[in-house]
C-alpha cells in the first residue's frame, strides 16, 4: 500500500488515517496493573492532601500575623 500525501487524500481520508494512527499508538501503551493504579492514586491523593494542609497552615498563620499587626 503506497502512502499518499495529504494533498491527495480527502478530508475523510485524513480523518481515517488519524484514527488508524491513534489506534496504532494506543496498542503501544503499557497500561498499569490494577495494583499499580491503586498505589499511584493513593500516593497522589495523600500528596495533594498534605500539600493542602501545609498551604492551609501557612494561610492561617499569615492571617493571624496580619490581624495581630494591623489589628
Amino acid at each position: 500500500m503506497s502512502v499518499a500525501s495529504t494533498d491527495e487524500v480527502g478530508f475523510f481520508g485524513r480523518i481515517a488515517l488519524f484514527v488508524r494512527q491513534v489506534i496504532a499508538e494506543l496498542k503501544k501503551v503499557v497500561w498499569p496493573t490494577r495494583e499499580q493504579l491503586v498505589t499511584y492514586t493513593t500516593v497522589v491523593i495523600l500528596f495533594v492532601t498534605v500539600l493542602a494542609l501545609i498551604v492551609s497552615a501557612f494561610d492561617f498563620g499569615f492571617t493571624r500575623l496580619v490581624l495581630k499587626i494591623f489589628g
